[in-house]
């Protein structure tokens, strides 16, 4: 207990809980939505976007969170366009811009400076080096998330479950799905700097599915995620701290044994 409270004595840990638990929160408000209308694999599509913004970023040398932001919520709204637009499953359009955006960010990264340590940092998460900035953005991310579910719960579990439906009471469904694309795309380019491009998208999808184990009802699974994604994120936190291994990975690692033990209870419980 004594090296635990050592531990939050350091300006940097507390920047980091405070971004981690922010980000944590809003991943698992907007993952139930997402992971419900399977868009689950978006967080990684709009990851490798936020890898080919930082790759831009350090080409013309501005703060990769300038450009990141715009980028990434454009390529948030042009995947959920094109797919109700045209049809197309959701997953082959993550899968064109994912792999396109990569290889877009290999091209300009390696035509640069190559692959240093701020890039290396955005691949694969470096939550200790989170700034004042950063959590200042976290926790405006965090309030819009909330203000968005109780502003406009009704409407999003409507849209969410039967948006054919929801179309025809008149409910302006091209909206709300802005806003999803709008959340989505500021959990990834805040997150991209605690999980890191390649694991970002588990924030998203794993709290959604171990909370799917535990309950059917909407209002149950939002909560269930929430406090499942906190809960893993303080324990691969602090795991990670102690065994000093990396972060983004020790929350996954989490999230994986969570699951394979609530998969296992379940069942049980059915036997």
């Amino acid at each position: 207990m004594g090296e635990i409270i050592d531990i939050l004595s350091y300006t940097f840990m507390q920047r980091a809980l405070l971004c981690g638990i922010a980000i944590s929160f809003s991943a698992a408000l907007i993952g139930v939505i997402l992971t419900l209308k399977n868009y689950s694999m978006i967080g990684h599509g709009l990851g490798e976007v936020g890898f080919a913004a930082l790759a831009l970023a350090v080409l013309v040398d501005l703060p990769p969170i300038i450009i990141s932001i715009p980028i990434v919520i454009i390529a948030a709204i042009v995947i959920m366009i094109i797919s109700q637009k045209k049809g197309e499953s959701a997953d082959i359009i993550i899968a064109l811009v994912a792999t396109g955006a990569l290889a877009i960010g290999v091209i300009i990264t390696s035509a640069t400076s190559g692959f240093g340590t701020d890039t290396y940092n955005y691949m694969f998460g470096s939550i200790l080096t989170m700034n004042k900035s950063d959590v200042i953005l976290s926790i405006i991310i965090t309030i819009l998330s909330i203000g968005i579910y109780l502003v406009f719960y009704n409407r999003l579990f409507l849209i969410t479950f039967d948006e054919k439906y929801a179309r025809a009471t008149g409910i302006n469904v091209t909206f709300y799905q802005f806003l999803i694309a709008l959340i989505t795309a500021l959990v990834v380019v805040v997150g991209m700097r605690m999980m890191g491009t390649m694991l970002i998208s588990s924030l998203i999808v794993f709290p959604a599915i171990i909370a799917k184990k535990f309950t059917t009802s909407f209002k149950g699974l939002v909560v269930m995620s929430v406090i499942t994604s906190i809960m893993c994120f303080l324990i691969g936190i602090f795991t990670s701290f102690f065994l000093n291994m990396p972060t983004g990975a020790g929350i996954v690692f989490v999230y994986i044994v969570l699951l394979i033990i609530s998969s296992i209870c379940c069942r049980l419980a059915k036997i």
